[in-house]
């Protein structure tokens, strides 16, 4: 299956990574609706990472986040395809080549597109399950209302599905690494960090990202809920109205504060304490939570909120948080900070979320110098969208 068009509008060093063995494990299940949009424990076909690079605003620790990357890449390409997006493919393969088993690496791919950042969450094909096959949702993305450069960022879906990057007529077919249908609403902006869904016709979002600023404005609430539920084929729209961290760039991403588990479960960030400046707003956000949890008999598993860690340079807070983890087949990635009790009960609550899933700690101090961490690195694609990596050709006798 190819792509149709449906018109709408510097070398590393010290990477040594103590890289562990994978134990199998299955994806628990989700609803099966005619079209929907998949809950991210959904059987995968792969992951997206955008690699950082020197142009990035990882630059003055690019050696030290480039670990990250490869931890990840590790953990995804053990289980699934990993598809690489990056302006230097050649250099980024010699080190994977390098710090990788090469077990792993048939099961990734690159696509050479320039980039501005590497938040693949927010720049991401949103993909949906249709009975023709997968549907990829192209959304705006303008640098979280403006407030960075996202050129180039925004039009990597389109490099992806055809190589001129430019939409072609219907029809059309593209040649990149995805298989489905191409559908544009590149005139609304929509990060994929800021809604999240059940899988069975129901998303999450906050009021503080969508009705913020410099995205759809003059919109009104209730335009932008008939857009979602219609683009979506979605059921159920719930509105956080409380809910922040600080250090946020993204105006209260649903993917911070509280994300979907299998059987409608919620996992979200309980703030305990009470001088922390979190603790009236999150304790409100917990008590819209629990109403809607007891009103749609959905079962809610608290996180710990992460002591503070505060930038180095100049001392402000930085957004860690236990919820921006990343699903993928048979495993979730947690993102930790350095805080064994913390990072020990966030695990805990996570496995009796997942109880089929394995739970893979991910250093995230890093992650959180640019703002993000594990979920806001990653974009999941459902299966049948990653095209099998094309076959490595015989060697020819002799050679």
């Amino acid at each position: 299956m190819a792509i149709h068009f449906t018109p709408s509008t510097p070398v590393i060093t010290d990477l040594t990574l103590p890289l562990h063995e994978v134990r199998p494990a299955g994806p628990e299940q989700t609803e099966q609706r005619s079209t929907f949009w998949p809950a991210e424990w959904y059987p995968q076909s792969g992951v997206q990472l955008t690699w950082p690079h020197a142009a990035t605003d990882w630059a003055p620790i690019l050696d030290e986040v480039t670990k990250c990357y490869v931890t990840l890449a590790f953990e995804i390409a053990s289980r699934e395809q990993l598809l690489i997006v990056t302006p230097e493919p050649e250099a980024v393969s010699r080190l994977l080549n390098e710090k990788l088993p090469s077990r792993l690496l048939p099961n990734i791919r690159f696509a050479k597109i320039d980039t501005n950042d590497t938040w693949a969450r927010d720049h991401a094909f949103l993909t949906l399950i249709t009975s023709k096959g997968p549907r990829l949702l192209d959304f705006q993305f303008n640098g979280w209302g403006g407030k960075f450069n996202a050129e180039l960022d925004n039009a990597i879906n389109l490099k992806l599905v055809t190589p001129t990057g430019s939409l072609p007529p219907t029809g059309g077919v593209g040649e990149g690494p995805l298989n489905g249908t191409y559908e544009s609403h590149l005139d609304f902006v929509l990060e994929g960090g800021s809604i999240e869904s059940d899988g069975a016709g129901t998303i999450l979002t906050t009021e503080s990202c969508l009705l913020a600023p410099h995205r759809n404005q003059p919109l009104t609430k209730a335009d932008i809920e008939e857009r979602l539920l219609r683009w979506f084929h979605a059921d159920r729209l719930v509105w956080l109205t409380h809910g922040h961290l600080e250090g946020d760039d993204t105006d209260g991403h649903i993917d911070t504060l509280a994300r979907f588990c299998p059987g409608g479960a919620i996992a979200y960030v309980q703030c305990s304490d009470p001088s922390d400046p979190h603790f009236d707003d999150l304790r409100l956000m917990e008590e819209e939570l629990q109403t809607f949890a007891a009103e749609h008999d959905r079962q809610l598993y608290p996180l710990p909120m992460p002591d503070a860690i505060c930038d180095p340079d100049d001392g402000h807070r930085l957004p860690a948080t236990y919820a921006n983890f990343l699903v993928i087949n048979g495993a979730v990635l947690l993102p930790t900070y350095g805080q064994p009790v913390n990072d020990e009960k966030a695990r805990r609550q996570l496995q009796r979320a997942f109880p089929r899933h394995e739970i893979v700690n991910i250093d995230s101090r890093l992650l959180i110098r640019q703002h993000g961490s594990i979920h806001c690195s990653a974009m999941q694609y459902p299966k049948g969208v990653i095209k099998d990596p094309p076959p490595t050709p015989p060697v020819k006798g002799g050679e």
